[in-house]
């Protein structure tokens, strides 16, 4: 059984009507860059709860989860009004093995994201530990529209950081941009959009790559990787190619 601490919150950024990140301060344990937490709030003498990837590095004591309010859940709308100096409990341990450890070395390392799912890439690349083991990272972020793309100026803080390293790249899905891919991930990935646009290959000889977002995105770019280029699912027990985190 999860133990809970109070946590207070320090600032609310609103992006969009219903993006948003939440700043919490909260007396947790150490996690793991890539782990999640989960936040909860007394709702009609029940606790809600549910799992949210952290944002931040372990190294930074500010807490930070990155949302969408959907209009018919039962916890986001209430989080999404949430004011500094509000509380809201969240869970002393931190979970999840969606972390780098649990990653063999690759030349490439494909980071692809949807929507709010981008919060654990993110916290990964803010701590940098144990990246040393590949020759280049490729973020992918898509999202449907160019507004919903609010870290992207993390994203380019991060790319000049990393020296080259890091390569960025942005989708939209419902309009096109000139400084995004237009489409989803799988197809862009069937037809060679995203290698193209990128300027690296994804193949199981050279690549490894880590899936997290919507469970549609993961299920047919897993099927894509597997049938175009031979990849395979990661296990523990057997080595492969994928690292996979479903996020709703």
């Amino acid at each position: 059984m999860a133990d809970w601490v109070s946590g207070k919150v320090i600032r609310i950024e609103h992006w969009t009507d219903n993006l948003f990140s939440l700043y919490i301060h909260a007396p947790v344990c150490s996690f793991t860059a890539g782990q999640f937490a989960k936040l909860a709030l007394e709702i009609d003498g029940e606790r809600v709860q549910r799992a949210y990837s952290y944002v931040n590095s372990p190294d930074n004591p500010e807490l930070e989860f990155y949302l969408v309010m959907m209009p018919e859940g039962k916890l986001s709308p209430q989080l999404h009004q949430l004011k500094a100096g509000d509380k809201v409990q969240v869970t002393q341990d931190a979970a999840g093995f969606f972390v780098l450890e649990e990653v063999p070395a690759a030349d490439t390392l494909w980071l692809l994201s949807t929507g709010t799912a981008i919060g654990p890439f993110l916290s990964i690349l803010q701590k940098g530990d144990d990246l040393d083991r590949m020759n280049h990272i490729v973020l992918v972020h898509a999202a449907r529209y160019r507004r919903d793309l609010n870290y992207l100026p993390l994203m380019r803080e991060l790319e000049k950081h990393y020296s080259g390293k890091l390569h960025i790249q942005t989708v939209t899905s419902r309009e096109k941009s000139a400084d995004s891919l237009f489409g989803r991930i799988p197809a862009l990935i069937e037809n060679g959009e995203l290698e193209s646009g990128v300027g690296l290959t994804i193949s199981a000889e050279n690549s490894h790559v880590m899936l997290c977002g919507n469970p549609d995105m993961v299920k047919e770019t897993q099927q894509v990787l597997k049938l175009q280029r031979g990849m395979v699912k990661h296990l523990r027990r057997k080595a492969g190619h994928i690292t996979s985190e479903q996020y709703w």
